[in-house]
């Protein structure tokens, strides 16, 4: 059962570099990582299990009168991934799942940011996780507040296209393949 919940929270875990990325996009000054959450859903034997990312950087250029101008670096940290127990977060950072020791970081790099109307835009860019690429593109909702700029937002990815869940992890009648990334960013403007 240890490796059941386990997988379900790594699962989890696996998108949250793509929609971390793709938010980051919006913002005009650094992602405040204290007032932010990423988080990730998967399902094992049907019951959702959810986990987050803790360490992130961002590069960001991002002007909201001129979206289409802008442009978003992230990589996340793959050791960081937090399962709430260690014995799975040592196990998060495994050859089957995240793979630290031959690939410490997960990268989402933008390539276009397009209006969406109103506070939506949809953010595309090259998502790799684990050496293999997919392109990508994430709806991301944008909230001011005083001095605050939040952006919100969800995506989902399959984990089987980026091998998280490799060997005895890859049958996805056990472990759904579908990952949902859900996060909120907070950032303050300029």
């Amino acid at each position: 059962m240890k490796h059941a919940i386990f997988s379900r929270w790594l699962l989890a875990g696996v998108s949250a570099a793509s929609l971390v990325a793709a938010v980051s996009a919006f913002a005009q000054a650094q992602v405040d990582t204290t007032k932010s959450t990423v988080t990730a859903t998967s399902k094992q034997m049907n019951v959702p299990v959810e986990g987050k990312f803790k360490k992130f950087t961002a590069q960001l250029d991002f002007d909201p009168a001129k979206p289409t101008a802008g442009s978003a670096n992230l990589s996340i940290d793959t050791g960081s991934y937090d399962l709430g127990d260690e014995s799975y977060n040592k196990q998060a950072t495994d050859k089957d799942w995240f793979d630290t020791a031959h690939f410490p970081t997960a990268t989402f790099v933008s390539t276009a940011i397009a209006p969406a109307g109103g506070s939506k835009f949809n953010v595309s860019g090259k998502l790799t996780i684990k050496g293999k690429s997919q392109n990508v593109t994430v709806p991301v909702t944008v909230t001011s507040q005083g001095t605050t700029q939040t952006f919100d937002g969800s995506l989902p990815i399959k984990r089987t296209q980026f091998d998280v869940g490799s060997g005895e992890w890859k049958d996805t009648s056990v472990v759904a393949d579908e990952v949902v990334i859900k996060f909120h960013l907070a950032a303050a403007k300029k």
